[in-house]
């Protein structure tokens, strides 16, 4: 209730002629309005910036995730490519393969609908 009171006063003052030291200044009055331009309608407003801020923030994030799980899997291609032992156990999972005297068998799982 107060604020309505005040806000009342303050435009039967502009009307009868007294109006306030703030509403009289121009760099207030320009800074007022720069501050509402670019917080509703600049190309590169308050709002946009806060938004591409987050997203710049996770796509860093995802950059981090990535970058490690690059280094992972580096590590095992070294891994594959240095000891035999571990690249044909890598060929007999992945690609079904089999020496010429063995017989292949593939196990599937079902799964339960519960």
């Amino acid at each position: 209730m107060a604020k309505k009171n005040k806000l009342k006063k303050l435009f039967v003052n502009i009307r009868s002629g007294n109006i306030p030291w703030y509403m009289k200044n121009k760099f207030v009055l320009a800074s007022a309005f720069f501050l509402i331009w670019l917080t509703f309608f600049d190309r590169n407003n308050f709002i946009d910036q806060y938004k591409l801020h987050t997203q710049l923030n996770d796509l860093r994030s995802k950059k981090e995730y990535y970058a490690e799980q690059i280094k992972i899997v580096k590590q095992e291609k070294q891994e594959l490519f240095t000891n035999m032992a571990s690249l044909e156990k890598f060929a007999r999972e992945h690609y079904m393969m089999k020496k010429a005297n063995e017989d292949l068998f593939v196990i599937v799982s079902e799964k339960r609908k519960d």
